[in-house]
């Protein structure tokens, strides 16, 4: 996915979003620091990008912004302004109930997402003999494959093989958050085995 994608991908998804250096709990320089406290202030729940992590991101968004600097706040997709301009807002009470608008609207989901139906026949395409099952909806999935294909392959390679078959959907954007957990049928009984006397299993 191309960075320019990748970031209207996260204006699309998340109503309330803060491009910044570091994290809310550690902020990498003043004016992202500045424009958390003030976000935290409102108590409204919002997304974060850590530029510093993300150099595509922090390269290509002032392109698509038009807005050299960091911290950069978009709400509804449309950016809102730096450090300055989100103080300026809160200190004239503007700032809260253009968040809370935001925050009350649920984001469509993806429009070209894959259904778990469509997982699934991805996964058994790929590994005939596979029992899958899928926790979950939208893209954030938990999928569960059973197969005689993983007998004798290290939990890396099993999950690995799994992944293979969702390749093009990950690669493109339409499939990501996904968690896997992959048992030969052996496996799968000793797991459930396991549930069935009261024991707790670690996820790995």
């Amino acid at each position: 996915m191309k960075t320019e994608d990748k970031i209207y991908k996260q204006l699309a998804e998340n109503p309330i979003i803060l491009y910044m250096k570091g994290v809310p709990t550690n902020p990498q320089c003043g004016f992202s620091g500045k424009a958390v406290g003030i976000l935290n202030e409102t108590k409204v729940q919002y997304a974060y990008v850590n530029v510093l992590e993300a150099p595509f991101i922090r390269e290509k968004l002032p392109s698509i912004s038009h807005w050299p600097t960091y911290p950069q706040l978009f709400v509804n997709g449309e950016l809102v302004g730096g450090c300055d301009i989100v103080e300026e807002l809160y200190k004239n009470g503007s700032l809260l109930p253009l968040l809370k608008t935001a925050a009350a609207k649920k984001p469509e989901p993806a429009s070209d997402s894959l259904t778990a139906d469509e997982v699934k026949k991805l996964v058994i395409a790929g590994i005939p003999d596979a029992e899958v099952s899928i926790d979950g909806e939208g893209c954030d999935l938990l999928i569960t494959v059973i197969s005689t294909q993983f007998a004798d392959l290290p939990l890396v390679k099993k999950q690995q093989s799994v992944m293979a078959t969702l390749k093009e959907p990950l690669a493109s954007g339409k499939l990501h958050a996904v968690s896997i957990k992959a048992y030969t049928p052996e496996e799968w009984q000793e797991n459930q085995a396991g549930r069935a006397s009261g024991l707790l299993q670690i996820s790995l």
